[in-house]
């Protein structure tokens, strides 16, 4: 707590920042694309989503994994904290690559083996925050959501290899992939200002969640606390 303290002000200004020059450098400095016109301005939104939607949901089987083994409250903390963010990021993926598709497929939505993949990837982060909700306890609710969280972590080599396993309508890597980035430097650089930017946002919006839920636990333990020495007074007499 003391940490997100220092570290929450600064991140913020920071995010605010690049986010403010990634958005001037990709609508009004970049260059519409000699095939896509003007609609690949839609990547500078959809490309950083879906890198969150996979990095957050790596980020919450590595916590599951610290839950399980170590069992330190943290990473059960971290875990939960994480899933509604990611389930955003995931939705914000979706629409805005449905968007895309139209006018370069003709169509907002094929099953395409990337395509279902992240739609799955979406309904295993509704499923981590269903379970979370079904248990009181938070303990048995934890180890219930990692187990199910460490093994829907294989849907993201899926996810990252799809377009090279099968045939898909969905262009290949074209960033991050073996040598040099297939995209032109004129649209890369606003692109990894605008990562950068969506990464500082989710790192706040994490923290933030974390000391939520940090207080949220506190509260409870204090009422469960109170009700119980309650009951012992009321007992004795």
């Amino acid at each position: 707590m003391r940490l997100t303290d220092r570290v929450l002000p600064w991140l913020a200004g920071v995010t605010v920042v690049l986010m403010g020059v990634g958005l001037y450098l990709s609508f009004f400095v970049a260059p519409a694309d000699y095939q896509q016109g003007e609609t690949v301005r839609i990547m500078y939104i959809h490309v950083p989503s879906a890198w969150l939607a996979m990095f957050c949901y790596t980020l919450i089987a590595v916590s599951s994994i610290g839950s399980l083994i170590w069992r330190h409250p943290l990473a059960d903390v971290s875990a939960k904290a994480a899933a509604p963010i990611g389930a955003a990021f995931t939705l914000l993926a979706l629409v805005t690559g449905s968007l895309w598709g139209k006018p370069m497929w003709g169509t907002y939505w094929v099953w395409d083996a990337r395509l279902t993949s992240v739609l799955i990837l979406f309904f295993l982060y509704l499923g981590l925050i269903a379970v979370w909700q079904s248990f009181e306890e938070p303990s048995r609710a934890g180890r219930a959501a990692a187990i199910l969280a460490i093994v829907g972590f294989v849907n993201i080599p899926i996810i990252k290899f799809s377009v090279d396993w099968w045939n898909t309508l969905h262009q290949p890597a074209s960033v991050m992939r073996l040598g040099r980035p297939t995209i032109a430097l004129s649209l890369l650089w606003p692109l990894l200002v605008m990562a950068l930017g969506f990464t500082c946002l989710f790192i706040w919006l994490h923290f933030k969640a974390m000391r939520t839920e940090i207080l949220k636990r506190r509260v409870e333990t204090m009422i469960v606390t109170r009700v119980g020495q309650a009951a012992t007074l009321k007992a004795a007499e």
